[in-house]
């Protein structure tokens, strides 16, 4: 077993360090989000925690790591009374990325199964983190499958396993810690909410500070027990320190000044639910228990607010997690301090020093490099200068200065039909190697994915002939069954833009922008591959390559200019020739045309007939299409609804294009069968009355 980096030989990252140490004094903090650039040492620190966790007692022979104290009456391998108990180091779990289902709750024992006739349990991932930590590095790349099987357990503690003829159910209690690079994608809400805390990471820009992260690493690499060594003083008194904060937490006092000061802080920043406020209580407590105290101060619930309500505070798609502070200040100053009070130190004794805090007591404040409450405009993009923009190829005369995108919405989920097999993501039902299992077939080639059921189900005729005489099955290779699994991929989204002239109207290219950039924030979240063909003038060009830099796409559509003809024809050319090129580079990846466009066609001869080849290009290969019809006014030609025929997609408006809008539309549909309803019952009354 390889030697871990010291914890407290981390240099800086105060606020990360500090976090974990507030969950291992309490584990109901609910565990640590790590949001950072790569090379932050997130992983690191997160490994190094584990060393200093005090240990744990469990029964003897459970695999489920019961608490001798008080073990679990439903535990499968129970009931435990009276059982001898050992004294082990607490557990680091971590979940891989590409992990299956099997190998996250548990499943059949196959082994056990065939060879002896019998249903066994082999328990998974989430039994080995009970009491300990669960560890999930790049989490926001978890498959979907996965994130609702732990929020089912983080919720609830418990695992529950219904397969395969296996009922098993399980404690599975666990400080969860993730580490995220948010340029790779967010973050489910729902996951989201349920990590207690989180910190941002970032490179120091400090030289000596540099120096000193890389002079330890070498010596580390170097003879890693030897360095351990070195750090060994330092580490005990850290764990002598979580051990003594643990003891001293059930003595802290939240007082109601205290609690008035959260509850007013979470309401000020319009925080979804109570999570934020249990969070921040029991937070602002283990701060009060780390230091040494008894009483919880007013400095302990702005620390505990700082780390518990950027990732909760509502804010827009582009912008950064992080808290005013100046707006936070206000907030627990017109709220008074405790009433303990937060300036003498209260009962806890003495005026806490802050820079005696030991590893990560310092004040958590987050980097400046954040860049404060939304961090940044909308969409995190430089302002369109008004002039000296490039002109592209083919711009005709009367072209408008680029506008700025409204404001970006949630959309609907626009996907490929059918099934895929490209890579994976969250956009398209596709076969894919982790996912929930549909079925099962006779393997081609090697068998990967076991289905147990039907290899047993295709087996059990056979055993009589095949002389069968103990419990185990006698299994042929004609037997076995391969799983076929079924997730989502991630798809290309290759956008084409009309900049002419009749999208030119200020306002309302505006909101076209605002469309396609809510579209690429969807498409952000769902790891799809963005592309952008623009056409204006006499010409289309490629804006943006196929790529995953959603930020890309985004910035070259806000500061896209508009004007000229309508070269419809050339847009969608230009877009079938970047989708064949490709195909050939990435064959498995589908992709999802999104034309946005009034549907006229103008300039060169007869361009409503070339446009409608071009369009038949798409149709004919089958190519997913969606029209976004941008036409406004009273008098509508219904030009886009045509295209969409013609592609063989589908067409919406920019306001059918919100995922709320079907709501809306209900709502209206009701309203209006309501008036008239009203209006016919009142025509019957009249004519009885006459």
């Amino acid at each position: 077993m390889s030697t871990p980096f010291p914890f407290t030989a981390v240099v800086g990252q105060d606020d990360l360090r500090l976090a974990l140490l507030l969950n291992a004094v309490s584990p109901a903090v609910g565990g640590v989000l790590v949001r950072g650039e790569k090379g932050t040492a997130k992983s690191t620190a997160v490994r190094a925690l584990s060393a200093l966790l005090p240990a744990v007692d469990v029964v003897s022979g459970c695999r489920f790591s019961c608490d001798p104290a008080a073990p679990d009456p439903a535990c499968p391998d129970g009931p435990h009374e009276g059982g001898a108990f050992e004294s082990r180091a607490a557990r680091m779990v971590e979940l891989p990325v590409g992990a299956s289902e099997d190998r996250l709750v548990g499943a059949l024992d196959i082994e056990r199964a065939l060879a002896e006739g019998v249903k066994a349990f082999e328990p998974g991932l989430l039994a080995d983190a009970h009491r300990g930590i669960l560890y999930v590095d790049e989490v926001n790349l978890l498959h979907d499958h996965l994130v609702d099987l732990l929020l089912d357990a983080a919720a609830m503690g418990a695992s529950y396993v219904e397969r395969e003829g296996v009922s098993v159910r399980h404690a599975s209690k666990f400080l969860l810690v993730g580490t995220m690079n948010p340029e790779e994608g967010e973050l489910r809400p729902q996951l989201l909410d349920r990590f207690g805390l989180t910190v941002e990471v970032a490179a120091s820009r400090e030289p000596d500070q540099r120096v000193e992260v890389v002079r330890r690493r070498l010596a580390y690499d170097d003879d890693p027990a030897g360095f351990a060594v070195r750090w060994a003083e330092e580490e005990a008194a850290v764990r002598q320190r979580i051990v003594a904060a643990r003891e001293l937490l059930p003595s802290v006092r939240l007082g109601d000044g205290a609690l008035r000061q959260i509850a007013a802080t979470c309401a000020a920043f319009e925080v979804d639910g109570m999570r934020a406020d249990i969070v921040m209580a029991r937070t602002a407590t283990a701060l009060a228990a780390w230091a040494g105290r008894t009483v919880v101060l007013a400095e302990d619930v702005r620390q505990a607010a700082l780390l518990a309500l950027p990732h909760r505070r509502r804010r827009n798609p582009f912008d950064a997690p992080g808290l005013d502070e100046d707006k936070l200040d206000e907030t627990l100053e017109e709220c008074g301090g405790s009433d303990e009070g937060s300036g003498d130190g209260g009962e806890g004794g003495g005026d806490p020093d802050p820079d005696d805090d030991g590893p990560g007591g310092g004040g958590g404040q987050p980097s400046p490099e954040d860049g404060g409450p939304g961090g940044g405009d909308t969409a995190a993009r430089p302002e369109a200068g008004e002039g000296g923009e490039p002109q592209p190829s083919g711009a005709g005369a009367g072209e408008q200065s680029p506008v700025r995108a409204a404001e970006p919405f949630r959309t609907k989920v626009l996907s490929v039909p059918g099934l895929g097999e490209g890579a994976a993501g969250r956009r398209s039902r596709a076969r894919t190697e982790h996912g929930r299992t549909t079925g099962a077939r006779r393997p081609r080639g090697a068998l990967t994915k076991l289905h147990l059921a039907a290899t047993v189900q295709a087996a059990a005729p056979h055993q009589r002939a095949r002389g069968r005489s103990g419990p185990g099955l006698v299994v042929r290779r004609d037997d076995l069954r391969q799983a076929t699994r079924e997730g989502r991929e991630g798809n290309l989204v290759l956008f084409v833009v009309d900049a002419s002239g009749s999208m030119a109207a200020r306002q309302r290219m505006s909101a076209v922008k605002g469309a396609v950039v809510s579209l690429l924030l969807d498409a952000y979240q769902r790891r799809d591959k963005v592309g952008l063909v623009t056409f204006r003038g006499s010409s289309a060009e490629v804006a943006l390559p196929p790529t995953s830099s959603v930020d890309a796409a985004a910035a070259r559509l806000e500061s896209l200019p508009t004007g000229g003809r309508t070269p419809l024809a050339a847009g969608l050319l230009r877009a079938h020739e970047v989708l064949r090129v490709e195909r050939l580079r990435d064959p498995a990846r589908r992709a999802l045309v999104v034309v946005v466009t009034d549907g006229r066609a103008t300039g060169g001869p007869d361009p409503v007939a070339l446009a409608s080849r071009a369009a038949g290009l798409f149709a004919a290969e089958g190519t997913a299409s969606v029209v976004v019809d941008c036409e406004s006014g009273p008098v509508r030609l219904g030009l886009a609804g045509r295209l969409a025929g013609e592609l063989g997609g589908t067409a919406v408006t920019l306001d059918e294009l919100r995922a709320d809008s079907i709501a809306g539309l209900v709502r209206d549909v009701q309203g209006a069968q309501g008036a008239h309803d009203a209006q016919r019952t009142r025509r019957t009354t009249q004519r009885r009355a006459a």
